[in-house]
């Protein structure tokens, strides 16, 4: 049952509150010490023409005769709910047995459609530490809008054209080996983009040349097309490695590209509507009445920008997917691109704008760094996951762990740490990369939520044979035991939340907590000791049994794998 629904249909029945106002206004308390939920009846004062406190007094005794709730304290102008604990555990308990590995799911999404483009790598550039932030970001919100029942539709909206594609057909043209680049495609067209940009400030030639360039390869020029998608092949190779690495799947790779062939309709609509402007040759929106800078749309040259693409993306995307949301994934650096963007076609009459969501994210250091691909100072992803791993196989080693499979444990581990880290925080606070963070088993990381649930695992491989499903949880009632169950029970709020404002990091404090919760839990109530009645062995190995479940699920919508033994 839901206990929280318990509390406002007493208080509405009660107060005559509608039940909208009562949901919103029962909160839960900062410490345990003070009840399960509080109503503060503030609310009332102006109907009931009384003082706060002296309204919860009143309402404190006419609320407290309950089988659910034990009973109600009113302190200063709070009502304080304190639950039966022997029926909350019992039915929560019991709920979560029947979900199964469902539990905290829900139809909220009502199977409407939401868009989520995220990690979009740059065409012949290496995946590096920075991308990760927008995939690990953007896989755990495609996995927990879905997981809250609504049709997700994960795009990856490759970089795959604009006049950077015209600096590295110059510099292939000029510098590139196909016998060495075959070798190592990625690195090696990195070595010659970055070597064009070294020598463009020598010879700033070389940028009209790529301009040039970039205008060919929007003509259809064979040669160029071919030298573009040759780049386009041999990284999708190397990005779809590291995506298998990470367990992340995309619906959609249309990128930049796709879209090029629908950038007139976007020009002739915003010409149609009198929203394009000439400034110094460009055609672009005036934004100067929301206070924003012009919203370039062609350049001097005629070429579309960014912009142009990204709208006709919107558009595109509208028709196909009619979308309930379309959110970016995206660095924070760009919210003045998304503003202007969002902007542009509010203008246009597509209210369906309102429906598209920026989300950032901050930045990444490592060793107090700033990331940068332009001039080659770069940490690649590759060499940051090969290390976790190899860090993690060592302390498993060190640890003398009875891990069966140490390769299959150590990149589980491995990967789930960094993962881990991209999602500890609100998503636009800046990130500094630490192993000693990452990889400590005792503290807030991956690998202390692992370890809870592989220790959660062993705890019921070594109770095989006990059929603890007729619990009694009369003999499982504790202070850690209540603590637990009530992390449990909070599950799919912390979801919910989590999707509501965008924030994986209500689930990764979620399970977080959970993780605590457990390891005070069987610190403190024990279970296989000879000395505990079978009883209430079966009601704690009962409430293992669904924790288990529950941090796996919750690691689970954060893109992270559990082990079962560590």
């Amino acid at each position: 049952m839901d206990f929280k629904e318990h509390v406002v249909k007493k208080i509405v029945d009660i107060t005559g509150l509608d039940s909208e106002t009562a949901m919103k206004s029962v909160e839960i308390p900062p410490d345990e010490k003070m009840g399960d939920l509080a109503f503060p009846c503030f609310p009332l004062a102006k109907v009931l023409r009384k003082a706060p406190p002296v309204i919860a007094q009143e309402l404190a005794g006419k609320l407290s005769d309950d089988d659910i709730i034990d009973r109600v304290e009113a302190v200063g102008g709070y009502l304080n709910f304190f639950f039966n604990r022997e029926i909350f555990i019992r039915e929560t308990v019991t709920a979560i047995q029947s979900a199964g590995n469902e539990w905290g799911k829900s139809d909220v999404g009502g199977g409407r459609t939401v868009l989520v483009e995220y990690s979009s790598p740059n065409i012949a550039k290496p995946f590096h530490i920075g991308h990760l932030f927008s995939t690990a970001l953007g896989n755990s919100l495609a996995k927990i809008y879905s997981y809250l029942g609504y049709n997700v539709q994960s795009l990856n909206h490759l970089g795959d054209w604009g006049t950077q594609f015209g600096k590295l057909i110059s510099a292939y043209k000029r510098w590139g080996d196909k016998a060495v680049i075959e070798k190592n495609p990625i690195q090696e067209l990195l070595k010659i983009y970055v070597k064009f940009h070294e020598e463009a400030e020598k010879h700033p030639e070389f940028e009209d040349e790529a301009r040039d360039y970039f205008k060919k390869l929007e003509d259809g020029d064979k040669e160029t097309t071919d030298l573009w998608k040759y780049f386009r092949e041999i990284s999708l190779v190397e990005f779809n490695r590291v995506y298998d690495i990470l367990g992340v799947k995309f619906d959609s790779y249309n990128g930049e590209a796709f879209y090029s062939d629908k950038m007139d309709e976007v020009v002739d609509i915003l010409r149609d509507k009198n929203l394009l402007v000439e400034s110094d040759g460009a055609q672009v929106v005036d934004l100067s009445d929301l206070n924003m800078p012009p919203c370039i749309i062609l350049k001097s040259n005629g070429a579309t920008i960014y912009a142009t693409r990204d709208i006709a993306a919107a558009l595109y995307r509208r028709r196909t997917y009619n979308f309930y949301k379309n959110i970016y994934v995206v660095g924070t650096p760009q919210a003045l691109h998304f503003k202007q963007l969002f902007s542009v076609m509010k203008k246009a009459g597509w209210e369906w704008a309102d429906d598209c969501v920026h989300v950032g994210f901050g930045l990444v250091r490592f060793d107090g760094k700033n990331l940068s691909t332009r001039h080659g100072d770069i940490v690649y992803l590759d060499d940051v996951l090969n290390e976790s791993i190899e860090k993690t196989r060592e302390i498993i080693e060190q640890n003398n762990s009875a891990v069966d499979d140490k390769e299959t444990a150590a990149k589980k581990i491995g990967i789930g740490a960094v993962l881990y880290t991209f999602l500890k925080n609100s998503r636009e606070k800046d990130i500094d990369l630490s192993w000693d963070t990452m990889l400590d088993f005792e503290g807030e990381s991956a690998p202390y939520c692992q370890y809870g649930y592989a220790r959660g695992r062993s705890i019921l491989r070594k109770a095989e044979g006990i059929d603890y499903s007729d619990a009694d949880f009369a003999k499982a009632v504790s202070g850690e035991t209540y603590s637990l169950v009530k992390q449990l029970n909070a599950f799919g709020d912390a979801v919910k939340d989590a999707a509501e404002k965008n924030e994986p990091f209500y689930v990764n404090r979620y399970v977080t907590n959970l993780t605590k919760a457990f390891n005070k839990f069987y610190n403190t109530n024990p279970i296989m000791k000879e000395d505990v009645d079978m009883d209430t062995k079966k009601a704690r190995l009962a409430i293992v049994d669904v924790t288990t479940k529950v941090i796996k699920t919750a690691l689970g919508l954060l893109g992270i794998e559990t082990v079962e033994s560590m």
